[in-house]
């Protein structure tokens, strides 16, 4: 079990620094400040639309993106 705890903790820390590195250039983690997600061609991409970031609401702001979280 330690080889996946240390696994799990490596993942948590970097995505704690992908976050604040985000914060620091004002941009939303999930859509990098673009706005809109890239996803793979599939037939569940129409549910929902597939250009707006749902983490920001498509403005590509760390603050938006916090608001929601």
């Amino acid at each position: 079990m330690g080889l996946l705890n240390a696994f799990n903790e490596w993942r948590t820390a970097r995505y704690e620094n992908h976050v604040t590195q985000m914060k620091d250039e004002n941009k939303c983690p999930e859509c990098y400040g673009r706005g809109f997600l890239i996803y793979p061609a599939n037939e569940f991409v129409y549910l929902a639309n597939p250009f707006e970031c749902p983490g920001c609401n498509g403005s590509g702001l760390y603050s938006e993106w916090s608001d929601l979280v």
